[in-house]
Order: structure tokens, then sequence, then C-alpha cells
């Protein structure tokens, strides 16, 4: 309610309808860095560190422009969000070089096998923790691995950490630019769209190597004038709606029903002999179902649920579908109702 809230007062002020600048609004920065040192210990310079987004999507895609040329092979995860490989990769005229995520890795890539095949012309790597759609998370000590990796073969990594406030169990997600050297080589992508439910308002951040943030600048500056200012003023105020670090009521509530839905769709999923682990972040279940993730989810729109086909992510997605636990716990318990009649 307090976005709400903070949206109407906001852009009733004819001020905040004026251009912003491709970079974010300073105050819009500065809230970022505060966030990043009470939420994650890491110190920004809002100036040169920190850059607005038109919601975290278009910096993904703007930073391969910057950074890609034709030819470059840039690792792409596997099942994945699809702007990786392609509005990032692809449009860029870059090669994307599949990073398997398997169940058996914990879903995380095998960093040994990668330098196993050759890193030669490899530009750029692509993750994102926690993860969509398979709900993985990372911790430190792979963090810090994957750091080394980036720096011994001269990658740039793009960390897209979107889901870090969506968790649960005691879990908290780490950023990367907390590890020794992480802002040597990365840099992090976030949103205010899953934290503060704010998808619409298209409201993002890069932070990290100013280095990369000054190239992802260069190009921003041709293509977009910035959020608008109404938005980044509205971000501002929710982002330090934090405190010491900490999330306020609003966030903590909304993570603790995403939770109970989580447990409800994951008991109902395992009545059905579904293999399913519990995740320990973000909204979304991955779930094994043991053949063709198409025809699955086909056999579930004939009871009237729907579900996300896991070869939508990537091949290393087939065998698997995606449900998300956006919906109140009770039309979750009325489909696994509906999925136990054609299952």
């Amino acid at each position: 309610k307090f976005v709400l809230e903070a949206l109407a007062e906001e852009s009733s002020d004819p001020k905040n309808h004026n251009y912003s600048f491709s970079q974010g609004e300073p105050k819009f920065k500065e809230a970022v860095a505060e966030w990043y040192e009470g939420r994650f210990g890491v110190n920004l310079d809002p100036e040169r560190e920190v850059i607005a987004l038109i919601g975290s999507k278009e910096g993904l895609a703007n930073i391969a422009r910057a950074f890609v040329n034709p030819g470059d092979r840039v690792l792409v995860p596997n099942p994945a969000y699809p702007v990786y490989a392609n509005g990032a990769t692809i449009l860029s005229g870059g090669v994307p070089v599949v990073m398997p995520l398997l169940e058996e890795n914990g879903f995380k890539p095998d960093i040994d096998a990668l330098v196993e095949g050759g890193m030669g012309r490899v530009k750029m790597m692509f993750l994102n923790y926690p993860n969509n759609p398979t709900g993985s998370v990372m911790d430190v000590r792979s963090l810090e691995r994957i750091v080394e990796f980036a720096e011994e073969n001269n990658i740039i990594v793009c960390y897209d950490n979107a889901y870090s406030e969506i968790t649960f169990d005691g879990y908290r997600a780490p950023s990367i630019l907390q590890v020794k050297g992480g802002k040597e080589v990365a840099v992090e992508f976030h949103s205010c769209s899953k934290t503060f439910s704010m998808t619409g308002d298209r409201i993002g951040f890069a932070v990290g190597n100013r280095e990369i943030i000054s190239g992802l600048l260069k190009v921003k500056a041709q293509v977009d004038s910035g959020p608008p200012r109404y938005t980044q003023r509205v971000a501002v105020r929710a982002l330090r709606s934090y405190v010491d670090g900490e999330p306020p009521e609003y966030v903590r509530e909304i993570t603790r029903i995403y939770g109970e839905r989580r447990d409800v769709l994951v008991e109902g999923l395992r009545r059905l002999g579904l293999g399913c682990g519990k995740p320990l972040a973000t909204f979304y279940v991955w779930v094994k179902c043991g053949g063709s993730s198409m025809k699955f989810c086909e056999r579930l729109l004939d009871a009237g649920v729907v579900a996300t086909p896991g070869v939508g992510f990537g091949e290393y997605g087939e065998g698997y579908v995606r449900f998300s636990v956006t919906q109140p716990k009770e039309k979750i318990e009325e489909a696994c109702e509906r999925m136990e009649k054609v299952l």
C-alpha cells in the first residue's frame, strides 16, 4: 500500500514528469548505494558504480550491446531466463555457450567443466541466483570460485540478483559483490519488481565495476533517458524502508505468504507423486514431470491449470515444469485437486 500511496503522490507532481538522466537521478543512486551497504555490506560510489535501469531486463540486454562484439562467446545458463541468450547475446552478434544447470549439481554451473572446454574468445558470463526457473540458490563459497574463474579468464560476470529478497527458511541471498574481487569482474542487476511488487513500474538498477557501469551508460545514453522521475522517487522510499539491512514489515509479510503457498503447492505435488524440492527462494517451484514438458502442460490445461514447460527455458529444462505461487492458497489447493484428476 505504501508504494501505491507514494506513486499517487509523486506522479501528481508536474516536476516529476520532466526528463530524467540515463544514469538515473542522484537521490535514487544514493539510495541504492545505501541499500547495498545495509543489505550486503558492499560499499558503492553512487556516482560511478550505480546506474538506474528501466527494469533490470533492459540492463541485461544493453550490457551485451556495450561489450559483446560479433563472434564473441557468451556463457549463458540453461535452463534460464531467455533474455541472457536471446535479448543480450544473439541480438548483439554474440555466440551463446550453454552452461547446463543440472539437478545433480544443485542447478549450478560446473566451473571445472567450463575450464576443460576452453575459454577462447569468451567475453561475458550471465548468472542468476536465486534462480529462475529452478528456485536454486547460491552460496558464498561458490561465488568465490566463480569470481576466481572470471579473473583467470578475463570474463565480465553479469549477476542477476532480482530475487534476493524472496527467500525462506532462514536463507539470505548473497551478492557477488560481497565476495573478494567481485567488484573487479562483476556487475550485479537488481530490481524493485519482485521485492516491492513493482513489476509494471519498470525500475531497477545495476551496480558494481565502474568501467562496466560506464560502458553500460554509454549505450543507455543513446537509447533512453532513464526511468521516470516519479518511479525513481518511489523506489527511493521503498529502498529506505529497510532498516540496518532488514526488510520492512511489508516485505517480510509478502515473503511469509509466498512461503506458505510454496508449502501448500509442494505438499500437493508430492501427493501426486511428482518429484520436487522445497525451494529456499523465488516464487517458483521446479518440478520433474518425467517426459515431454509441453505434453505435460497440455494435460494440465485440460484441467484448467497453467504451468510453464521447462523446455521454454532451454533444452536442459526439458523433463521439468515450472509452477508459480503467485495465486492465493485456495487457488493452489484447487489446482492440486484438478491435477489429481488428469495425472
